[in-house]
């Protein structure tokens, strides 16, 4: 069931954590994202919630009483070192935290608050070392805007972009877990083999196209036992929360490695997310229709279709790529805004893929993290990579200070950023997905 909004999406909720209460925050009260971090070079991880420019410690909040009388299974999760506790939860449990936290935090109203305790649940986000969220057992990544297909489908097949199947089924891939990093960690230029010229041989070296892809992720919930399916009408009771994601790429590894069987050793090499999952719950406002298909395509297969699915099953996610290079940031030069696109875009639901996924019977667990594929619009501003947005290198972008980049060049800092905004609601954030481009290790 898709969350409805309640008391805590209130526009007029404030906080008193003064800098929540600032217009341009990413983190307002009605937010209240989860994640994982470790106080600088000190103990283990914990799970906090972001409020403003602060970071709630919801361990030390549980040893202080302020979670008493919620589940004992919510008080246990929020002692643990990173989200899976919390995602293994069925909504209506986990939901009661996402209200205890929303009076623990308004200036007004609550029944309970941490005002009192501050001193000793609070700690400044700068002061924070941030960790993954979870951790990721699987990591799928699907291939879900039919404008990304479309355009690299042009690329390589001018007269049908689209592949016979595309519309008929959520396109995915498996990834690898062990290489997903929180944002700011520095990412190593891959090396890897390349087409060889007509009857030559392969060569093997650093990736001279590497690229970003910007990517939605979603963290499961509950999941399903093995040989068990996930019906689409329920799917969303096992969506956690969403996060950024940068699925790098090594394009020039990839057009020669993935025929027959698809990405390899092009993608799992690095993927950057953001380290604050904002929950499906916080993102309830902001529901949208699903993707309007076209006329002439076709229906989704019974599986894949239900009707609140295709009433609300869009969420309205605005997202942008920002590029700063080394020489741009030499010269104290603002990021160069690369593309802008929304989440609303994607031909299929994250419920259907979802639903897609345990079709087969395939067990998904607390903590899986499934990405959209790029997330690209129809206008060329929206494109979501640079394999679209200078057309594989032929039409190169001018950035500030007279550089120009076809792909990614070493030094470069790509920052991925998303937000929501509904009249009516308070304006909610995702952070930042960063990562800055190392060269490759000389021992490769």
């Amino acid at each position: 069931m898709i969350p409805k909004v309640d008391g805590t999406h209130d526009v007029s909720l404030r906080s008193w954590v003064e800098s929540a209460n600032d217009p341009a925050t990413d983190f307002p009260v009605q937010n209240l994202p989860l994640g994982a971090f470790r106080y600088r070079d000190e103990g283990p991880p914990r799970i906090g919630c972001a409020i403003g420019d602060q970071v709630l410690d919801l361990a030390a909040c549980a040893e202080r009483g302020l979670l008493r009388g919620l589940p004992s299974d919510v008080g246990d999760a929020c002692r643990g070192t990173a989200l899976n506790g919390l995602m293994s939860l069925e909504p209506r449990v986990r939901g009661t935290l996402r209200h205890r936290l929303s009076h623990l935090l308004r200036s007004e109203g609550g029944f309970v608050t941490a005002q009192a305790e501050a001193p000793n649940v609070l700690v400044p986000r700068a002061d924070a070392e941030m960790r993954l969220p979870a951790a990721v057992g699987d990591y799928t990544d699907f291939y879900a805007s039919v404008f990304h297909a479309t355009n690299v489908g042009r690329m390589l097949r001018p007269d049908h972009p689209l592949l016979p199947n595309y519309k008929w089924v959520p396109i995915g891939y498996h990834g690898r877990a062990s290489s997903l990093v929180v944002s700011g960690t520095p990412v190593v230029r891959p090396c890897g083999q390349t087409e060889p010229p007509e009857g030559g041989t392969p060569a093997f070296g650093p990736s001279r196209s590497l690229d970003y892809e910007l990517e939605v992720g979603a963290f499961l919930g509950p999941g399903n036992a093995l040989g068990r399916t996930i019906p689409v009408a329920e799917a969303e009771d096992h969506i956690f929360g969403l996060c950024l994601l940068n699925d790098w790429s090594a394009r020039d590894v990839q057009r020669w490695e993935y025929q027959p069987l698809g990405p390899f050793l092009a993608k799992s090499f690095a993927t950057s997310v953001s380290p604050w999952v904002v929950t499906i719950e916080a993102l309830a406002p902001y529901r949208v229709p699903a993707f309007a298909r076209p006329e002439g395509d076709p229906r989704p297969l019974p599986y894949l279709a239900h009707e609140e699915n295709e009433a609300h099953g869009g969420i309205d996610l605005r997202l942008e790529v920002l590029l700063s290079s080394r020489a741009m940031r030499e010269q104290a030069l603002a990021p160069f805004s690369l593309s802008r696109s929304n989440l609303r875009a994607l031909y299929w639901t994250l419920a259907q893929m979802v639903a897609h996924h345990a079709s087969n019977g395939c067990n998904l667990r607390p903590g899986d993290l499934v990405a959209s594929g790029t997330v690209s619009g129809e206008a060329k501003e929206a494109r979501g990579c640079l394999l679209e947005r200078t057309w594989r290198g032929a039409e190169p972008l001018a950035l500030p200070g007279g550089e120009t980049r076809r792909f990614l060049e070493d030094g470069d800092e790509v920052i991925l950023r998303g937000h929501c905004e509904r009249e009516g609601f308070a304006r909610i954030g995702f952070g930042e997905c960063r990562g800055v481009v190392r060269a490759a290790s000389e021992s490769a």
